[in-house]
């Protein structure tokens, strides 16, 4: 679990990515199944309005027929909301189109081919791809799907060098318009992200808030007891601080707060988990961690601290750890075990780490 307390993801990290496809999906999804509902409206209006007013070579059955698939995919997209499966929907009903396009197409007269309903297929399609790569695909299905129809029946290149030329304008405007959606909906998905950051995130020290902590915790002890690895949880509390507070003022005491967590940070793997559970107090959660490895991360940690400087004296913290040798307990209690480690050595004389006797 990429852990959002220790570092500020970068556009290009591919965790980044997946959750802002996610996030296209779901924004996406209604505007799928609206567009898919249409298209079956539409290509009936425009099958049957061409059965009414010209003859075609083709049988009407045959014409109407891509419009049952597409009604099953319509019903298929009102409860999809991943991003590959509503790609590949709304690929699929790019290509039902086109074939009927072309089904419909076949036996018209040539003055009437030079305006193809395959021509708005781009612009209507284009803000609703999530990906470079689904957008590719359907413009160039778009562009090749009605080349059979006119190729039948002509002799001269007139007609298909007029559809290119259509084509290519209309490929161009749902390029603009895809980039414009692109941008304005990447946007919108980074100031969400950060909104919901800073819902979760503690202003002064960018660590995770107690019940943000509590809710990504529980969700990380479950994936540790179901692959059965080790885990510990570190709970931190710095020496003497009300003193600080007291003489120096609570400015001196924030600062200090704050270079302890870029302390903390700085320590870290991005895996680890890092809250500020109280005014002075920490919490961290070691994934992978044995209860050897996670007294030597403690230790580093609290040399680490002596580097911070107080107005009065070097900063040291005390530390207890509580190792997850208990299935399927949770986070509660293995904070409950740890904090009265901690408690142990603040009365032992502070500034050292202790492991809860349960866990020993």
């Amino acid at each position: 679990m990429h852990n959002p307390s220790t570092k500020q993801q970068r556009t290009d990290d591919p965790g980044y990515r997946n959750e802002y496809t996610h996030y296209l999906a779901r924004r996406m999804a209604p505007a799928i199944h609206a567009l898919t509902l249409l298209a079956v409206v539409a290509y009936l209006l425009a099958a049957g309005g061409r059965a009414l007013v010209s003859s075609s070579p083709v049988p009407l059955l045959l014409r109407l027929a891509p419009a049952v698939p597409l009604a099953l995919l319509a019903v298929v997209t009102r409860r999809e909301s991943r991003p590959m499966p509503l790609s590949l929907i709304a690929l699929t009903c790019v290509l039902l189109l086109e074939v009927g396009v072309n089904l419909n197409g076949i036996g018209q007269a040539s003055g009437q081919r030079l305006v193809l309903p395959g021509l708005l297929l781009p612009v209507a399609s284009s803000v609703i791809w999530m990906g470079r790569w689904d957008f590719i695909a359907a413009m160039v299905l778009c562009a090749l799907g009605p080349l059979p129809m006119l190729f039948i029946g002509f002799t001269n290149g007139l007609p298909i060098f007029q559809y290119a030329v259509y084509m290519t304008i209309a490929i161009s405007v749902a390029t603009v318009l895809r980039a414009f959606m692109t941008r304005t909906l990447f946007e919108q998905f980074r100031l969400e992200k950060q909104l919901r950051e800073q819902a979760h995130t503690d202003g002064l020290t960018g660590l995770l808030q107690r019940n943000r902590f509590l809710e990504l915790a529980r969700y990380e002890l479950e994936d540790i007891y179901l692959r059965r690895i080790p885990a510990a949880v570190l709970y931190l509390d710095a020496d003497h601080f009300k003193q600080l507070n007291d003489t120096f003022g609570h400015a001196a005491g924030d600062e200090v707060l704050i270079q302890l967590a870029d302390g903390l940070r700085s320590q870290m793997r991005d895996s680890d988990l890092i809250g500020r559970v109280g005014g002075e107090e920490f919490v961290v959660l070691l994934p992978g961690v044995d209860l050897r490895h996670a007294h030597a991360r403690a230790e580093q940690l609290r040399e680490t601290m002596r580097a911070v400087q107080r107005p009065d004296r070097v900063l040291t913290i005390s530390i207890g750890i509580a190792q997850c040798n208990r299935a399927g307990e949770g986070i509660e209690s293995l904070m409950s075990r740890a904090d009265k480690a901690m408690r142990q050595a603040k009365i032992n004389g502070r500034n050292q780490v202790v492991i809860d006797q349960s866990a020993a």
